[in-house]
């Protein structure tokens, strides 16, 4: 059983249905009463995207990513919350995944090997995403590329596993009865611990 929770809402808009979906996936948790769940929202926090030196020199953390780190060391399921735009993440939360799953932390590279450790194993993950691209398109024309980097060459990367996916959509032309359905079914999926 997954007892802590960390969901990570990673649309820059403190506003957006990512942000209700997020709050409405929590509240199930709560209901549940059988997990703790902590939350991070990219919209709310600030630091620099770019990991400046790469992985050539270091670029210091700014404590609310170090608390970042901390939060991810804590969960045991983390839930990515997010909006696909060009096929992919939005920046705030490629530069959130470039400056905290940093070598050391989420991974570490072997002396004279091309294999490298997964040091956040043991960890699962969700990834529910919002898109404007039917599911059925994402699927058979993008082969879901940009929810395979983030699932095989992000997480996998870095030993968690599994990796559960909900794909919510088409937002753009969708009535407010069926985002409505949508929010029930997130906060749902949080009260089975999903």
């Amino acid at each position: 059983m997954k007892s802590k929770m960390l969901v990570i809402n990673g649309h820059p808009d403190a506003q957006s249905y990512c942000a209700t979906l997020a709050k409405a996936y929590t509240e199930g948790v709560q209901e549940n009463n059988k997990a703790q769940v902590r939350n991070i929202n990219l919209s709310s926090i600030s630091f620099d995207l770019n990991l400046q030196h790469g992985y050539g020199k270091r670029t210091e953390l700014e404590n609310e990513l170090l608390e970042a780190q901390e939060m991810i060391r804590w969960a045991d399921h983390l839930i990515f919350v997010y909006p696909i735009w060009w096929g992919s993440t939005p920046a705030v939360l490629k530069g959130f995944i470039d400056r905290v799953f940093l070598p050391g932390f989420a991974f570490r590279y072997r002396q004279h090997s091309p294999l490298w450790d997964k040091l956040l194993l043991g960890k699962s993950a969700h990834l529910i995403v919002t898109s404007d691209t039917p599911t059925w398109y994402n699927r058979l024309v993008y082969h879901r590329a940009g929810l395979n980097v983030m699932k095989r060459n992000v997480l996998h990367f870095c030993g968690i596993k599994p990796v559960r996916i909900t794909e919510i959509g088409p937002i753009r032309p969708s009535t407010s009865d069926q985002r409505d359905k949508w929010i029930a079914h997130v906060r749902e999926l949080g009260a089975k611990l999903c």
